[in-house]
């Protein structure tokens, strides 16, 4: 697989994470833009890792251990077995070389194997055709759209529903 690994987010990621959260033409990708206040950035960092529902990892590089993304699985259901999965590639070189890939699969390595997760979905932005031929490579499977769900720079999009089942997936598909 192509040379990243997972780890935990460190004290010393939160000032590249704060940066990241700010690049409006990296949030557009995934969510509506708004500017995040050191204060609220600052609680966001402290509370996320330390959440019973969320499982949260820097994606760095092999070589230099660059941080160079996040991913993370939330809202963790024990009963329904389930999660929601979210994926960043926050430095501009890093995007496009089959990272994010890599950071999907070992995360969902951990939901399914650590975690004995049944089900793991996602909600997309329809209009990101890189994140969902990601998606489909990585085994996950349309399961709707939720039209005009989304306001983003003032342009309704569409929300596409992805999830891959535990029996689904293939860790080096």
């Amino acid at each position: 697989m192509t040379g990243v690994h997972l780890a935990p987010l460190r004290a010393t990621d939160s000032e590249l994470l704060f940066e990241w959260i700010n690049d409006r033409d990296l949030v557009v990708l995934s969510a509506p833009f708004r500017p995040v206040s050191r204060a609220e950035h600052d609680r966001w960092f402290a509370e996320i890792r330390s959440r019973e529902d969320v499982r949260i990892f820097g994606i760095r590089l092999l070589e230099g251990d660059r941080l160079v993304g996040t991913c993370q699985l939330h809202s963790i259901h024990p009963v329904h077995r389930s999660a929601e999965l979210q994926i960043r590639i926050g430095e501009q070189d890093a995007r496009r070389r089959g990272f994010g890939l890599a950071a999907t699969r070992r995360l969902l390595a951990i939901g399914f194997g650590e975690l004995d997760l049944h089900r793991v979905y996602l909600h997309m932005l329809a209009t990101n055709e890189a994140a969902r031929r990601l998606y489909e490579r990585a085994g996950f499977r349309v399961e709707g759209v939720q039209r005009e769900a989304a306001c983003i720079e003032d342009a309704w999009v569409d929300v596409t529903l992805m999830a891959i089942l535990a029996s689904e997936f293939r860790p080096s598909a």
